[in-house]
């Protein structure tokens, strides 16, 4: 309480945990969001060429029997370089992921960026609307769209038993050694325009500049995995590069969906009333925004929320940076 009042005027005292759950119910969720919007554009310097990965995450215990309400769905856009949640838009479920995307984007200042979505959001409105915005995009394709998906792995598979005789071509990949595996990554890139042609023959994706395959080989004591993936991307660059990016796209789950999880525990958050799901998990992402860049203590973020808990002069320092 005393702590508090070093900056807040509280006459009445502390609100009760009832209070904070009614304020939080009823809050304009979208207002809240602009807000963090607005927050997040101004304290992150988005770098030419940062990855902006964007991927959705279920709010798993939100769901309301009573309400008949399902669990919200959450799109994030995530800064790889930053590590900062940039904006995040509410769906009832997965499969409206398509819809929520460019709302997300639609919020976001990405000039310069590179974009990168799974394949769920690999759709024509979707990459135009990226390239309209000055960013680029690379896009992973599946089943979803059957005869781009099919057209790049026979352009991919028809190339390789040339061995790439007549069809210009780069390569990279990456080793990775820990936790008994090896891991192997090769990137194929084709950026000619007579195979993107092929792909795409009525130019119906903004600015395809490259088609790519990613094989990974994942090799552990019991036997060795290996498994293509597809991605088409508006940036001519470099295999290195475009995998780096591909790679990039990961550190949303790594860094901030197994985080909000296991240490902001937003699976078991069981608030369900009106919009008080939504409005807290842009609380949680709030708090892992500050949390994760607080560079004065060099432990992990359980033991920044820890050490937050026990030292007010460094909760201080977490919440006014």
């Amino acid at each position: 309480m005393a702590w508090f009042q070093t900056f807040l005027e509280l006459p009445h005292g502390i609100p009760s945990h009832d209070t904070f759950g009614d304020v939080f119910a009823r809050l304009d969720p979208v207002q809240l969001q602009n807000s963090f919007v607005s927050w997040t554009q101004a304290i992150a310097e988005l770098l030419p060429g940062e990855v902006v990965a964007i991927d959705g995450k279920t709010a798993r215990r939100s769901y309301d029997p009573a309400g008949n309400k399902g669990a919200i769905h959450l799109v994030s856009a995530w800064a790889t370089q930053n590590n900062l949640t940039l904006g995040q838009v509410k769906t009832e479920e997965k499969s409206n992921e398509i819809t929520a995307i460019p709302q997300l984007l639609e919020m976001l200042d990405l000039n310069g960026c590179i974009v990168t979505i799974d394949a769920m959001g690999c759709q024509r409105e979707i990459a135009q609307q990226i390239t309209a915005g000055g960013a680029d995009y690379v896009l992973a394709v599946k089943e979803n769209q059957g005869r781009l998906h099919e057209g790049i792995r026979d352009l991919f598979q028809g190339a390789e038993a040339l061995g790439f005789d007549g069809v210009p071509y780069d390569y990279a990949r990456t080793v990775d050694k820990g936790h008994g595996r090896v891991e192997r990554r090769e990137c194929w890139t084709i950026t000619a325009t007579d195979c993107l042609d092929y792909l795409d023959p009525q130019g119906q994706w903004s600015q395809l500049k490259a088609a790519v395959r990613v094989v990974g080989h994942r090799q552990t004591g019991a036997g060795g995995i290996s498994q293509p993936r597809y991605y088409i991307s508006s940036l001519p660059a470099p295999a290195e590069q475009l995998l780096a990016a591909i790679r990039s796209h990961w550190s949303i789950e790594n860094s901030l969906h197994w985080t909000l999880d296991v240490t902001f525990r937003e699976d078991q958050c069981r608030v369900r009333k009106d919009h008080g799901p939504q409005n807290l998990a842009t609380l949680r992402q709030i708090g892992h925004n500050r949390l994760k860049n607080e560079s004065t203590l060099k432990v992990g973020i359980q033991g920044k929320r820890l050490n937050a808990g026990w030292d007010e002069d460094y909760l201080r320092q977490v919440l006014l940076g």
